[in-house]
């Protein structure tokens, strides 16, 4: 009897957990709340989303201050645990509710929500990786969807599209600087390797000194001695200010391309309209065709 009295119950709940994840209505709804923000309770819950982010951020950079009083560290604590609950509930929440989980799940949104909620679990093997928390910012990008600065995030896809267009010739550029830092690496070791109290002690050190001489940082952590040592030095920072720039020069190459690419051309006046969302033409009030 007790045994058929728990199947019964196994049952329910196995029925319930079903009419729950079959539940259209309330995936809707749920869906207009989490992912939209037209509506006032979309928008609403996106703001204390972004609040509890910000909150969330300010939380693990003051808690790493050694000035804090011990009295708050257990406030601060029981905070993140809160604030991770909530993450948690809401990132099942999104898969329950998103019509393609999967694709909400390796989206970059997807997988940023699920890096925001990971560290506070981590931290229970590896007790520094709850300040992987800062990962939330990320989540921060949400608030040109909610306060509806699409004009700022279209510059965003524009840059994204910019980066991928120029990904393989910055590959390029970036094998030649590594060759070309090793080189320098080396000759700076031939030159200063011998001298005395030398801190060229190795290829390998001398490699660094090349980065950061070469990327005009310059930390003075190691400095050549010699004359030629000293003339090399000048002749890399020089060099450098032309490395920075061609990375420079290719990005802003890709991204007039692209925006000549996106560039329209008025049946009526001949002119061309550059704002890809536009459906008239600013010169003429002609309906524009769409790419």
């Amino acid at each position: 009897m007790q045994v058929f009295i728990y199947e019964s119950k196994r049952m329910s709940i196995k029925e319930k957990i079903k009419s729950l994840m079959s539940n259209e209505s309330l995936k809707n709804k749920l869906y207009i709340i989490i992912f939209e923000s037209d509506t006032p309770a979309g928008k609403a819950f996106d703001v204390a989303l972004i609040w509890a982010i910000i909150i969330s951020i300010l939380l693990i950079i003051f808690e790493s201050m050694s000035g804090i009083p011990i009295w708050l560290k257990i406030p601060f604590v029981v905070s993140e645990y809160i604030l991770t609950a909530f993450f948690t509930f809401e990132y099942i929440t999104r898969l329950y509710c998103s019509p393609d989980p999967k694709k909400y799940a390796i989206s970059a949104f997807g997988i940023i929500d699920l890096l925001a909620t990971l560290p506070v679990y981590l931290a229970i093997l590896f007790p520094d990786a709850r300040y992987l928390l800062i990962i939330r910012a990320f989540r921060l990008v949400r608030v040109f969807r909610v306060f509806k600065l699409f004009n700022f995030w279209a510059e965003g896809e524009l840059l994204i599209s910019a980066l991928k267009d120029s990904s393989k010739k910055i590959a390029v550029f970036f094998l030649f600087v590594v060759i070309l830092v090793i080189s320098i690496g080396t000759i700076i070791y031939m030159v200063e390797g011998n001298e005395p109290g030398t801190q060229f002690t190795n290829i390998p050190n001398s490699i660094y000194w090349a980065c950061v001489t070469l990327t005009t940082v310059g930390y003075g952590d190691i400095t050549p001695v010699t004359v030629i040592g000293k003339f090399l030095s000048a002749v890399v920072m020089l060099l450098g200010y032309t490395i920075i720039a061609v990375p420079t020069g290719i990005m802003s190459a890709s991204m007039v391309g692209i925006k000549e690419k996106r560039r329209r051309r008025c049946p009526n006046c001949n002119k061309f309209e550059s704002d890809s969302d536009a459906k008239f033409c600013k010169y003429c009030g002609t309906e524009l065709q769409k790419e």
